[in-house]
């Protein structure tokens, strides 16, 4: 099997979510084009209407009117957010510096995913949260009069940051956001480009009222989380590919620097600005791998490719170790528990850490035996696993091939066409 050709992913998932929110919240008429059309995003543009935006059904090019930072309307039902965290938590942030009351609920999946952490802050800014004991959903958020507030997060998280950023925004109040180290910054750069009041120093966010914000017109680039599972097939086959049109904010490329540490060849062109986002053409070369470490400040950027990066590290020579990621415990499924016991199962030497994995990887396991992948039902695992069988030559059984439409739905049908 070889890898050819050229692809363009769909548009990136976390730009898709915040031009659709921050579209609704500004003053004025938005156009969105190339959007992602996969569960997640639907998941926001459902949650939208029902809090009183005329958002139309969801297609490569479209616009729609805004209602203004305080527009929103209490819903006449539960918000359903499906399985996206992002819509969930951004959203929480909306509603609470809107003069409304709404009840978040999900899948079983969401549902158990916590939310202390984004209901902590918005307590703290002067909304009520209401959460069940366990910490998931469902949420209420009564939001009300906020004041302002200076947060530092345990961990960073650019969710639960444009969470309190959004509800700043809405709610009129000045706003200081302190992480331990740099998390996805798209919330604050699109900000910026739409009028806000916004300043960043290092890890620090401030954000001061600004009124409104201007309608936006905007082409959603390429996600490079997508886009990292074929990187890495190039890499792991020897082969060439080009990924065209690839957002390359470094928050989001940490993959792609993993891979250039551990042995594959990265070139950019055509580089340039959208958005205030860097976009640009990855072009991948395939090579010898080896194993690497990574930890610290290096894993935010590329904390939803982990359960790739370790697949890739399968077939890499040596152990490639990776620490400071408990957040994956955190997300759709366990994906270090759940990662480490697919990854034993076809005979890979894998070990579960607190904090991450370590995985023993060589030539030996590019001929892997059958066997059956159990995603429970995360889309990052049932891809990461899907180039792995196909990198291998074998037939990995993925127990759930759907359940990639919550990022990439045409993931199954571009790894085909990649190959031949």
């Amino acid at each position: 099997m070889t890898v050819r050709g050229s692809l363009r992913v769909p548009g990136d998932k976390s730009l898709s979510h915040r031009a659709l929110m921050l579209g609704a919240l500004s003053t004025g008429r938005s156009r969105v084009r190339n959007v992602l059309l996969g569960a997640d995003v639907q998941a926001t543009a459902g949650v939208l209407r029902a809090l009183g935006v005329d958002l139309p059904a969801l297609s490569s090019d479209f616009t729609f009117a805004g209602v203004g930072l305080r527009g929103l309307v209490s819903p006449a039902s539960s918000l359903d957010c499906g399985n996206s965290g992002t819509t969930t938590r951004l959203m929480a942030g909306a509603v609470a510096g809107n003069p409304v009351t709404a009840t978040f609920t999900g899948d079983a999946s969401l549902s158990r995913r916590p939310m202390r952490r984004v209901a902590a802050p918005l307590s703290a800014m002067g909304a009520t949260v209401v959460l069940p004991s366990a910490g998931g959903l469902p949420m209420t958020v009564i939001g009300g009069a906020l004041h302002p507030t200076v947060w530092r997060t345990e961990t960073a998280s650019a969710q639960v940051k444009s969470a309190i950023l959004l509800a700043a925004l809405c709610g009129g109040v000045e706003v200081t956001v302190r992480e331990p180290t740099p998390s996805r910054d798209h919330t604050e750069r699109l900000l910026r480009a739409l009028g806000a009041d916004i300043a960043v120093a290092g890890t620090h966010v401030t954000l001061r009222p600004s009124g409104s914000i201007q309608p936006l017109d905007v082409r959603i680039p390429a996600d490079p989380s997508s886009a990292a599972f074929f990187a890495a097939l190039a890499a792991l086959t020897g082969a060439e590919i080009v990924l065209a049109d690839v957002c390359l904010n470094p928050t989001r490329t940490g993959f792609f620097r993993a891979l250039e540490r551990m042995g594959a060849v990265l070139r950019y062109d055509d580089q340039r600005d959208e958005g205030g986002e860097p976009v640009g053409t990855v072009h991948v070369s395939g090579a010898a791998l080896h194993a690497a470490a990574f930890a610290g400040a290096e894993i935010p950027a590329m904390i939803d490719e982990l359960p790739l990066l370790a697949c890739v590290a399968a077939l890499a020579e040596g152990e490639t170790v990776v620490r400071d990621a408990s957040e994956l415990r955190g997300k759709e499924s366990d994906r270090i528990s759940a990662v480490v016991a697919n990854l034993r199962a076809v005979g890979v030497d894998a070990d579960e850490l607190p904090d991450g994995f370590r995985v023993r990887g060589g030539p030996q396991h590019r001929t892997l035996p059958a066997s059956r992948v159990v995603t429970h039902g995360d889309h990052r695992l049932a891809m990461a696993f899907g180039i792995l069988g196909a990198a291998t030559g074998n037939a990995l059984e993925v127990d759930d091939r759907a359940c990639v439409a919550v990022s990439y739905p045409e993931f199954w049908q571009d790894l085909a066409r990649t190959q031949r």
